[in-house]
């Protein structure tokens, strides 16, 4: 009979990620920050709101700011089409969407299959990568959305929504 540690050793963390694309790429967040994944919806524009903030939306009642996550990643921007999400999360206490070209699966990769991420990963800054995960024939890249907004630009939500 095997001990209980060897049991631990032997089998890895499970992370659990809602996987989604921006320009091509393929990122993931962990699925506890996740509180809704929406279609694409009308986002209504706050004036003199920063560039990166497109706009806010009404969730059963509940005003929130949106980010285009292209934008503020330094990504090209893209019309909204069919596939569009909006990925709702809770960042700095203050529920928030993110824009994303679309959300592909759920996804369940042993922690032992990431890394620390390289200096500069697709066009984007480290600091806001968590991990690069290396599945079979692709590469995954985990984003920590508490990290994408700095401290000042989190103050500046609170004041859009």
């Amino acid at each position: 009979m095997r001990s209980m540690e060897n049991v631990k050793t032997e089998s890895s963390e499970l992370l659990e990620l809602v996987n989604f694309r921006l320009n091509q790429e393929e990122f993931g967040i962990e699925i506890l920050m996740v509180e809704e994944i929406m279609r694409m919806r009308q986002i209504t524009k706050v004036p003199n709101s920063p560039d990166f903030v497109a706009g806010i939306v009404n969730i059963r009642g509940k005003i929130i700011p949106v980010v285009n996550l292209r934008s503020k990643m330094g990504m090209p921007e893209k019309e909204y089409d069919k596939g569009t999400r909006i990925i709702v999360v809770e960042v700095a206490s203050k529920t928030t969407g993110f824009i994303v070209d679309s959300v592909t699966e759920v996804l369940r990769i042993p922690s032992n299959i990431t890394e620390a991420p390289p200096e500069m990963v697709a066009g984007i800054n480290s600091e806001y990568i968590k991990s690069v995960g290396k599945l079979e024939d692709r590469i995954l890249i985990l984003i920590d959305l508490e990290k994408v907004l700095s401290s000042a630009e989190k103050i500046q939500l609170q004041e859009v929504a």
